[in-house]
């Protein structure tokens, strides 16, 4: 399956972390655009320029780790599209020009669900998508999830509980599907 991560699924780092280790456990490819990371880096200025100068280092990381995953802009492509929020055209663009199966995002209301399945395309929202990975490949979303959880811990140096962790990643069904 090919989906294209929006950029409210890549910040926050949680959600974002556990999403690529599933796409590097082959889960699913993961697709995005120059653009797409471009606002990623750019969402975490709130936090403060050093919190910038670290979400730049981490997209060139990502970049390394999935060169295949960004999709080149397909001249002409966004003209012809529209969503309610123009800004987001360039999204649905990436996935049609990535042959996307979905788009992955918490924005349901900029991506109507009859317009993405017109171009072929579903929408998908983090919890349900990671949950449905989860039903068939346990092991391997638990591995993803305990990766980052490790890495939780060890910059905060203290226990990070799981629940906790996944619902302020605003995972619930998985929180719950790993805890059982």
């Amino acid at each position: 399956m090919r989906v294209v991560l929006d950029a409210c699924v890549l910040f926050p780092t949680v959600l974002r972390e556990i999403l690529l280790g599933c796409a590097a456990r082959g889960l699913f490819v993961p697709l995005w655009s120059e653009r797409i990371l471009e606002e990623w880096a750019r969402a975490t200025r709130r936090l403060g320029p050093l919190a910038e100068m670290q979400a730049r280092s981490e997209v060139a990381a990502v970049r390394a780790a999935f060169p295949a995953a960004t999709v080149p802009p397909q001249p002409g492509l966004e003209s012809r599209l529209h969503l309610p929020d123009e800004g987001d055209i360039h999204v649905l663009a990436v996935a049609i020009g990535g042959h996307a199966d979905a788009i992955l995002t918490f924005n349901a209301a900029d991506f109507p669900r009859g317009t993405l399945a017109a171009e072929g395309l579903a929408r998908r929202d983090p919890d349900g998508f990671l949950w449905e990975l989860w039903s068939f490949h346990p092991e391997a979303v638990a591995e993803a999830v305990e990766e980052t959880r490790a890495r939780a811990e060890a910059i905060s140096c203290a226990p990070v509980a799981l629940k906790g962790l996944l619902k302020r990643a605003r995972l619930p069904r998985l929180a719950k599907a790993l805890q059982a």
